[in-house]
C-alpha cells in the first residue's frame, strides 16, 4: 500500500508520549516544497499559515508540522526548525537561512495528562526521525490522542490517530495524504454510507440514544432537540489537520486549489465536517516538475484524503478508556 512517503521529496517523522497521550508529526521536504493551505473549521490553531498565501513571497516551506497539544503544541516547531537549521535547510536570507515550518494542532488535551504537551524536544525528535519508510500510522505521532464522535462526551468516543494513502498516476505522478482525525462528528466510508466509527449510544435516563450497541448518528442528533441541547456542552476539542502532496509541478495559487478540492475527502468520510466545532486544516505540497492537469489532481487528492481518514481510525488502538478499531483484526480493513 502507498503512503505519503512514496511522494518524492517527502519524509515523515513521529514523535509521541504514549502516557500523555499526545504527539506530533513532522512532513520533511529538505530540498523545499511549494506550498498552499485550506483551513475550513472554526476553530483553528495554526502557524505561518499566513505566509502560504499566493499574494505573499516566501514560495518554498521545508517541513509542515501536525502536532497535538492544542495552543501549547506549536511549541513543537521551535524543535523542527532547530533540526533544519543544523543541516543548513531554509530560506536564504544573507545571513542566515530560515527554515519554514508552518504547523497545525488538534485539541488532545482531554485524553490522557493535559500537563504534558509536544515541545521542541518533541518537534525535533520527530524530525530526526523522518524518513521514506512506509507512514506509521494508528496511534502515533500527533494521533496519540485523537478521537472521533464527541457529541456524547468523550466518554462516548471512539480512538483515532494518524493515516496515510497514496496514489501513483500514469507518467510518474504519485498524490498521497496524511491525516490526523480528530473530529467532532462520525467518520464513513465513503462507498457505503456506513458510519465506522463515532459516537457510541447511550442512555440519558430513560432516553436511549441510538441503538443498544451501535452506533449514534451525529448528524441526524443534531437535528433534534436533544442534540441541540448537547452541542452547547461540547467544547471545540475537535480538528481533521493533514497534508496532500504531490510530485506535480504547482504555483502557490495551484498548490492552495489543490488544497481546497482535497477538503472534499474530509466532507466525505466525515459526518458533519467543517463545524465550529473544528478546526480542519489541510496543507498542499508540491515537490516536482512534472506537468498534469490541476482538476485531476484535485480530485485524486480528495480521494486519498478520505481513504487516509478511513486508515486513521482502522489502524487506531485502545487508548485512554476509548475503543479502537484495530482491536478487533479491523485494522487491516479499508487497506
Amino acid at each position: 500500500m502507498l503512503t505519503l512517503t512514496d511522494v518524492p521529496g517527502i519524509e515523515v517523522g513521529h514523535a509521541q508520549d504514549e502516557e500523555a497521550l499526545t504527539g506530533c508529526t513532522v512532513i520533511l521536504c529538505r530540498h523545499g516544497a511549494v506550498a498552499g493551505v485550506d483551513q475550513r473549521g472554526g476553530a483553528p490553531g495554526t502557524r505561518e499559515t499566513d505566509l502560504l498565501k499566493p499574494v505573499n513571497f516566501v514560495e518554498h516551506v521545508h517541513a509542515v508540522l501536525l502536532t497535538g497539544g492544542s495552543a501549547f503544541g506549536l511549541e513543537a516547531a521551535g524543535g523542527v526548525v532547530r533540526y533544519l537549521e543544523e543541516r543548513g535547510i531554509g530560506f536564504n536570507v544573507g545571513v542566515a537561512r530560515v527554515p519554514i515550518v508552518p504547523a497545525a494542532v488538534i485539541f488532545d488535551l482531554a485524553l490522557g495528562r493535559a500537563d504534558r504537551r509536544p515541545d521542541a524536544t518533541m518537534g525535533y525528535r520527530a524530525a530526526a526521525a523522518a524518513s521514506r519508510q512506509p507512514v506509521a500510522e494508528g496511534n502515533v505521532g500527533a494521533g496519540c490522542g485523537a478521537s472521533v464522535g464527541k457529541i456524547l462526551g468523550m466518554k462516548q468516543a471512539m480512538k483515532a490517530g494518524v493515516g496515510s494513502a497514496a496514489v501513483r498516476l500514469s507518467g510518474g505522478i504519485v498524490v498521497g495524504a496524511l491525516m490526523v482525525v480528530n473530529a467532532f462528528g462520525d467518520v464513513i466510508d465513503p462507498r457505503t454510507g456506513r458510519i465506522v466509527a463515532g459516537a457510541r449510544s447511550t442512555r440519558f435516563g430513560p432516553v436511549q440514544v441510538g441503538e443498544p450497541g451501535g452506533f449514534v448518528d451525529t448528524l441526524e442528533l443534531m437535528k433534534t432537540g436533544l442534540g441541540r441541547t448537547l452541542l452547547q456542552f461540547v467544547t471545540r476539542s475537535n480538528t481533521v489537520i493533514g497534508v496532500v502532496a504531490s510530485n506535480a509541478r504547482l504555483s502557490k495559487a495551484e498548490a492552495t486549489r489543490m488544497a481546497q478540492m482535497a477538503q472534499d475527502g474530509v466532507a466525505r468520510a466525515i459526518r458533519p465536517a467543517h463545524t465550529m466545532l473544528d478546526g480542519d486544516t489541510l496543507f498542499a505540497l508540491s515537490t516536482g516538475n512534472k506537468r498534469t492537469d490541476l482538476s485531476v489532481l484535485g480530485a485524486i487528492a480528495a480521494e486519498v484524503v478520505a481513504e487516509a481518514i478511513l486508515r486513521a481510525v482502522y489502524q487506531a488502538r485502545a487508548a485512554g478508556g476509548l475503543p479502537g478499531l484495530a482491536e478487533d483484526g479491523a485494522g487491516t480493513a479499508g487497506s
